[in-house]
């Protein structure tokens, strides 16, 4: 209890942000209008609204006597504001909840157990991933519901590849496959490099990690010491050493994803849920494609995914579950994944997804489920990860040493996992 208790007291600290972008009026914690239950509904998404409107829309008309709020709050801010809202008991009904603090949520008791509901109504669970559902799982008992997942892909410019006569990535691709293409495809004179090795955990390293048959976090401790994990990191920064990359200082303002956009990099390893992004940019819809990750001594991919956690303090539980049991269900997928924001995590309402964007073969993303490991997390995530950019930023700015960064983290992160027990 007294872990708990701590655990609790640390997720209700005070912070300054508040609430943004409520629609249509009404307080944070939901309540009664005209004779209906009101509840609210936290995101911080402005690309997925238009879909979560009509998702709302739809579970209304099957439930009018339930009406929901839709509240966006920005990330840079949403998760202090949760905070703050909880300790006021202001808290959404219903919130988006990643697997970074699932497990800090679920220990602090501010989180309510879906197992009685699932159970009761025999909502078959096993329709979403397994790997999800582990996410979402704290010491045996489930506290949220997923509705979306992303994997990551090697995204890649087809004009560029074709002016150097290389030929496009497939699932042939391994990691010396994608060093040699860098070197080609990296053109100083017009300031075009093959690849972006942004310092970046789910986008690149956490991936080739895996893939190199490493790992981040185990049994309650840091694989950032393992030789393998170092093999996975060592890719990056190989690439930057050899100048076919820029490097982390260079990246700083500018991403990888907008280098891709810009076409000032052939190559990029970003997420699913960019598609639509990278739609957007006529010339990436043009002449853009994606692939899957090539394959280092494993193939691996590194799946993530949103889900729908209730507030342990809503006065509407009954109505937040009706609700949650909807954002799982089929219906609310087939909504989502016509949008062509993200990829619906309910098992066989993909296709929309795949279809809404053509000239992409978004396919890949769905394939790599097959080898997919789960977004590496503890009770206290973000305090290990954010170590991370410290540690690693001098290897990953061309300055060499990746192998004393990464066990002198390895070190660091055990302290801060210590801390957790």
């Amino acid at each position: 209890m007294r872990r708990r208790t701590l655990l609790a007291g640390a997720l209700t600290a005070p912070a300054a942000a508040a609430v943004t972008g409520c629609t249509n009026g009404g307080s944070a914690a939901g309540g009664s209008r005209g004779g209906r239950t009101t509840i609210t509904y936290g995101m911080w998404d402005p690309l997925q609204v238009a879909g979560a409107k009509k998702v709302v829309k739809a579970f209304e008309a099957e439930h009018p006597d339930i009406a929901v709020e839709i509240h966006v709050t920005p990330f840079t801010s949403y998760w202090t504001t949760l905070k703050t809202a909880m300790r006021g008991g202001s808290a959404p009904d219903v919130f988006w909840m990643n697997a970074v603090n699932l497990q800090l949520y679920a220990a602090g008791g501010v989180l309510q157990p879906l197992d009685e509901f699932i159970e009761r109504d025999g909502f078959d669970m096993g329709v979403h991933p397994d790997e999800l559902l582990r996410m979402y799982t704290y010491e045996g008992t489930r506290y949220a519901m997923p509705k979306d997942f992303d994997t990551i892909g090697l995204w890649y410019n087809k004009e560029l590849f074709d002016k150097k006569g290389i030929d496009y990535p497939d699932e042939s691709w391994t990691w010396d496959t994608v060093r040699e293409a860098a070197a080609e495809l990296t053109d100083p004179r017009r300031g075009v490099h093959g690849i972006a090795a942004e310092m970046s955990r789910q986008y690149t390293y956490y991936n080739t990690i895996a893939q190199a048959g490493g790992y981040v976090i185990r049994d309650g401790r840091s694989g950032f010491g393992d030789p393998r994990t170092i093999d996975g990191l060592r890719f990056w920064t190989d690439l930057i050493d050899k100048g076919h990359s820029p490097s982390q200082s260079a990246m700083t303002d500018t991403r990888g994803r907008q280098l891709y956009l810009s076409e000032k990099v052939a190559m990029n390893y970003d997420l699913s849920a960019m598609a639509s992004q990278m739609y957007a940019a006529p010339a990436i819809k043009d002449h853009g494609s994606v692939a899957v990750l090539p394959k280092g001594r494993e193939r691996a991919t590194t799946i993530h995914g949103l889900a729908a956690a209730i507030s342990g303090k809503s006065r509407n539980t009954e109505a937040a579950w009706k609700f949650v049991r909807f954002l799982g269900s089929r219906k609310a997928a087939r909504i989502q994944a016509e949008e062509g924001v993200t990829i619906s995590s309910y098992r066989g309402t993909q296709d929309a997804w795949v279809k809404s964007m053509p000239e992409f073969d978004l396919q890949v993303f769905i394939d790599m489920l097959d080898y997919a490991v789960p977004y590496p997390a503890s009770r206290r995530t973000a305090v290990w990860e954010n170590l991370q950019p410290q540690l690693l930023g001098r290897p990953f700015s061309g300055k060499g040493g990746i192998e004393d960064a990464s066990r002198t983290l390895a070190r660091q992160m055990d302290l801060a996992l210590e801390q957790e027990k």
